[in-house]
């Protein structure tokens, strides 16, 4: 037996089990090993059944009756009379009749299950039934239980893994000893099985300790190694202009806040050595990331460098392109957009001006890694919204340079430290966390859906004043099951409703590029009066003159998601709102009474990383891609621990592949993370 054995090779794995078992994503030995259980129940003490009380009980007993009834199409319901000679009771299991073959004899079986008062009288609901003789799965002991993804049922699980067991036992721990020993913490094959095979509470929260710490030991050490590696290459040594970047700033028609300020020095160092940036610039909706990107290209042009600002879709290229054309033109520096919608001649053209170095700054879409695209000396790449990007993509750009390039990878979306030193462990941060003088906070307020019309009226209101305004649902089609409001419906209902003399736009995710591209133009002109929308628009839409933006069924988003479709509002000198339609008309929740007296993404993501988890924040795909079944990290503690380590293990000069299992998951990270 070894860890990559597929299931098949298990005692008990059969064709049907072993379809079950792929089908919910385990494989090997090893995936069905460290598939984890999510909570457990507490059978481990048995009680007579003369002094058994409503809750979760195990019973040793016999079966004196059992009996089948149909009661409806379809539906069976097993009776049974168990008796453990000081008294006897009732347990009933519904639509499965199998129990009465299985309980007939004298055999005694232990009996774990919820004994309740149900139909009139007290009865043992849906009990497990395991024979004395037969080595206890599911009774007699607290038990684990395992997502059920694709139907997997837990007793199956169970029972594989006790066939394992013997294994288990023996596996080599894939941290080395001294790392165990300094974090006191239980050998990887004891913790296992204490998760697995739990004698109590403590054996749990002992091992859960032990597999936090690995889980976030081996994705700490991947960002150390991957920033060791990034260590050893050469960049391009780009010289402070001092009186380029005076100028740009003396030129600019508002003032630098201080982060502004604070950021674009840390990028200038950082152009000035010898190993390529390796930077994330984290800034809170509105806060000016583009001026600071605009900036620092600026100063690579006046020695004579390229840059390259790749953007996620084309409405977000076309705005940065126009804001940098606006910022740097004044200075001789040329910006170029390169997108899908640039074709025949046009493309040609700039092609052939980018590989001449005719083009100082080119910004676009993915269009910027194709082979037709050849620079002349890129020296800067900026990728914005970087979690978009896919690593091949993003190391696709940065070949196109013969040395490699200063890299800033900006994002908007707010992320707590702990979260951001994991997450991005490789990089170097830099925060914008002040908005731009002049602006003012968006005033928030949470609204009952009773009161819809006095909200349109106050949209209507601002209508009139010459602004514009977006509604958010967070569903495409109507589905009866669900009151959740659909983007459709809600596009209807306005139309010949409430804004029937309005223009009105529809725009979500199932829209070509082209469509989506062409209703969010015909907003940004100010041609449409509402957008209708799902969370599409959460990201980089920049429309000054919308003024409000209405959330419908605001109790449904993460606080995250609500500050970045806020932050779609309140990009000029008007005064702008966000209002919260609530699903029902309740009480709100503490966390969203915290959006309301809040304009802080940073503070709000830390309340929605403690409430509700990194997923939330990061993006549901990529916290999964991280796989962390056990450690969260909002846990700053751990992460301490285990980055302290991670740091020692680097600096000690230690050969990985002595740790075979270990080498394995952190390559994965490596992998993962990995942004050259």
């Amino acid at each position: 037996m070894n860890l990559q054995m597929p299931l098949e090779a298990v005692k008990g794995v059969g064709e049907k089990t072993a379809e079950q078992l792929h089908a919910a994503g385990l494989d090997t030995v090893y995936d069905l090993i460290t598939f984890l259980p999510r909570a457990y129940e507490d059978f481990s003490e048995v009680v007579a059944i003369a002094d058994i009380r409503p809750g979760k009980h195990t019973i040793k007993a016999h079966c004196e009756k059992v009996e089948i009834k149909r009661v409806r199409r379809g539906m069976t319901v097993t009776t049974a009379v168990l008796s453990d000679g000081t008294a006897k009771l009732n347990a009933v299991w519904f639509n499965q009749p199998y129990r009465a073959a299985q309980l007939k004899g004298d055999d005694e079986y232990y009996f774990s299950g919820t004994y309740e008062f149900s139909y009139n009288r007290y009865q043992l609901t849906n009990p497990s039934a395991e024979k004395v003789s037969d080595m206890p799965v599911s009774t007699d002991r607290i038990v684990p239980i395992y997502r059920a993804i694709k139907g997997l049922k837990s007793q199956l699980v169970r029972k594989l893994l006790i066939e394992l067991r013997p294994f288990v036992r023996i596996l080599p721990d894939p941290l080395p000893a001294d790392i165990v020993t300094s974090q006191n913490l239980l050998p990887y094959a004891e913790a296992l099985l204490a998760l697995h095979f739990p004698k109590d509470a403590r054996d749990i929260e002992r091992a859960r300790d032990r597999l936090a710490f690995d889980e976030m030991f081996d994705l700490l050490l991947a960002a150390e190694l991957n920033k060791q590696s990034h260590a050893q290459l050469t960049g391009w040594h780009i010289p402070f202009d001092k009186k380029a970047v005076q100028e740009f700033v003396a030129g600019l028609p508002f003032q630098l806040t201080d982060a502004q300020r604070r950021a674009a020095w840390e990028i200038i160092q950082d152009f000035e050595r010898e190993i390529p940036m390796n930077r994330l610039l984290q800034g809170d909706v509105g806060s000016g990331k583009t001026v600071v990107a605009g900036l620092a290209a600026r100063q690579a042009a006046s020695v004579g460098f390229q840059s390259a600002i790749m953007a996620p879709t084309e409405i977000l290229a076309s705005q940065h392109a126009e804001t940098l054309t606006n910022l740097l033109q004044p200075f001789g520096v040329s910006v170029g957009l390169l997108t899908g919608s640039v074709k025949g001649k046009a493309r040609q053209e700039l092609y052939k001006q980018i590989a001449s170095g005719g083009v100082d700054v080119v910004v676009g879409t993915h269009a910027l890694i194709q082979d037709a695209v050849e620079f002349h000396r890129l020296g800067f790449v900026v990728i914005d919204e970087q979690h978009r990007f896919g690593v091949a993509q993003r190391q696709q750009l940065l070949h196109k340079s013969e040395r490699m390039p200063h890299l800033l990878a900006m994002t908007a979306t707010p992320i707590p430290r702990s979260l951001a030193l994991t997450v991005y462990g490789e990089l170097d941060i830099s925060v914008l966390n002040e908005r731009p003088k002049g602006r003012k906070p968006i005033l928030t307020k949470l609204w009952s859906p009773n009161s819809r019309s006095q909200l349109y009226d106050l949209i209507e209101e601002q209508l009139a004043k010459g602004r514009q305004a977006y509604v958010i649902c967070s569903l495409i089609d109507d589905n009866a099951d669900n009151e959740l409001k659909s983007v459709q419906a809600e596009y209807k209902k306005l139309r010949v409703g409430p804004f029937k003399h309005r223009q009105i736009g529809l725009l979500h995710g199932k829209l070509k590029p082209a469509e989506k591209e062409a209703v969010m133009a015909d907003f940004a002109s100010g041609k449409t009066d509402i957008l209708v929308s799902t969370t599409v628009v959460e990201v980089g839409v920049d429309v000054p003159n919308a003024t409000v933006i209405m959330i419908e069924n605001a109790d449904r988003f993460g606080l995250a998601q609500l500050h970045q479709l806020r932050g779609r509002v309140g990009r000029s000198e008007h005064q702008s709102y966000c209002y919260l339609v609530m699903s029902d008309s309740k009480a709100p929740s503490k966390r969203l009474r915290e959006i309301e007296k809040s304009n802080d993404g940073f503070y709000l993501a830390q309340v929605d990383l403690d409430l509700r988890g990194p997923g939330e924040i990061y993006g549901r795909a990529q916290h999964g891609d991280l796989n962390l079944q056990v450690a969260t990290l909002g846990d700053t503690k751990l992460i301490a621990r285990a980055q302290r380590e991670a740091k020692d293990f680097v600096a000690a000069k230690r050969d990985l592949l002595q740790y075979k299992q270990l080498a394995n998951q952190v390559e994965r990270y490596q992998r993962l993370t990995k942004l050259n």
